[in-house]
């Protein structure tokens, strides 16, 4: 959520900064409502302190002998009063909140106007394999070499998922293994969060209410969903609390499988493991203070991009333009896996800096140590990383003459040393 007080004193800065997203948005009417409420709570609170101040006289009134029921007319009028600017002051803060709920966050300064189209390329990483052979598509050798059942994962959830078997399922864990380990090689704080949410994690995240069609909701009274992502659960970690500024920074990550909805129709390329309704990923998150979190920022991105490397794949790191970041994010960068099938790049990790807006959504503060203030803490998330990209570009890059795929030297000790995946038909 953005700073109202911010809107309020520059309302068309926030207006210029939010039009690099290609978002146009009004304040106008926003603004009235606001200077009503301001109007109705300083008569409010008035009102109501006129209203007990003749209440305290009422017993010395009644005491002289004199008749207190004008005044009793006058409190019945000045109660229906208060009742009155309570509800319009109630209806007039609920339209302000979700005016405020619905804004995006703003892009920083280097953050490049426009959309995909002006996504910039910062780095590149080895280059695009060369085959001297006809070289497979990751659907083909994954079935190949018994890693995917593809036709059966559709037989058991429908479109959109897979199963992985044998090897497969070994390669996967593996994956996640390679993750952990070196998450926790770092220093990280490895959590398991529930995988169903309530309503306020979305609201928090920034995904709701805007997204809420996205995700599975349960078919209950009470809003409960299945978390897109571990970001949603980690930002709702200190929902509501104050922390040390001695404890920050946090540094966390988490293992989930995500679950989405994924609206639209796919891409006859995205075939395969590309794009799916359930997925695994290892998720990285930061609260920092303010003035630090932009060396977090470079950190995740740094440990994103090691952990790639040391997987051995091409990759290029590509910083987004406003209108692609997501909505809760002041700046993003995505790694992208080259996929030589499909001939473009797949992202497989994206590492963002919502800054404070998750935070005052959430309500999530630190106290100063040397000024006792209260400070909204910063916030930050990566992919560190998602799976589903992984194995698609793994077996493609790596793949032999003969449909054998060799394993990356990193994972090796996850699969009892084995160094190469032999077709299995």
């Amino acid at each position: 959520m953005l700073d109202i007080n911010l809107i309020r004193s520059n309302p068309e800065y926030v207006k210029e900064a939010l039009k690099k997203r290609e978002y146009d948005v009004d304040f106008t009417e926003m603004l009235a409502w606001d200077a009503r409420r301001k109007e109705l709570l300083m008569e409010n609170e008035n009102l109501k302190a006129e209203r007990n101040r003749m209440n305290k006289e009422i017993p010395m009134l009644k005491k002289q002998g004199k008749d207190v029921s004008e005044v009793l007319n006058t409190l019945k009028t000045m109660a229906d009063r208060v009742k009155e600017m309570d509800e319009e002051q109630g209806a007039l803060e609920e339209k302000i909140n979700k005016f405020m709920l619905a804004l995006p966050n703003l892009p920083a300064d280097d953050v490049q106007a426009g959309g995909k189209e002006n996504n910039q390329v910062v780095k590149i990483f080895g280059e695009k394999p060369v085959f001297d052979f006809e070289p497979k598509n990751h659907v083909d050798l994954c079935t190949g070499l018994g890693l995917i059942d593809y036709e059966r994962g559709v037989k058991m959830g429908g479109n959109g998922y897979w199963l992985y078997t044998g090897i497969g399922a070994q390669l996967e864990w593996a994956l996640l293994n390679y993750f952990i380990t070196e998450h926790l090689g770092d220093g990280y704080t490895f959590m398991l969060p529930p995988h169903m949410l309530t309503y306020e994690c979305g609201l928090t995240a920034g995904q709701f209410p805007k997204f809420e069609d996205d995700v599975y909701r349960m078919a209950e009274d009470t809003f409960r969903f299945m978390l897109p992502t571990a970001e949603t659960a980690l930002i709702n970690l200190y929902r509501g609390e104050i922390l040390n500024e001695a404890d920050l920074p946090k540094r966390l990550f988490a293992y989930t499988p995500c679950y989405r909805r994924e609206a639209g129709t796919y891409r006859a390329s995205e075939r395969g493991m590309i794009r799916g309704h359930q997925f695994n990923k290892v998720e990285m998150f930061g609260y920092t203070r303010p003035e630090d979190s932009d060396a977090m920022l470079e950190e995740l991105i740094g440990k994103a991009c090691r952990l790639v490397e040391k997987l051995g794949l091409h990759y290029r790191l590509s910083k987004l333009a406003a209108g692609d970041c997501s909505a809760s994010m002041a700046t993003t960068y995505d790694i992208e896996l080259w996929i030589p099938s499909m001939n473009e790049y797949k992202e497989c990790s994206s590492v963002s800096n919502a800054r404070d807006y998750q935070a005052r959504r959430g309500n999530i503060r630190f106290r100063r140590a040397e000024t006792k203030k209260l400070e909204y803490v910063h916030t930050l998330n990566g992919s560190g990383l998602a799976t589903s990209r992984l194995m698609p570009a793994i077996v493609e890059q790596y793949q032999c003459a003969d449909g054998s795929v060799i394993i990356p030297e990193v994972l090796r000790p996850f699969l009892g040393g084995r160094e190469k995946l032999e077709p299995t038909r």
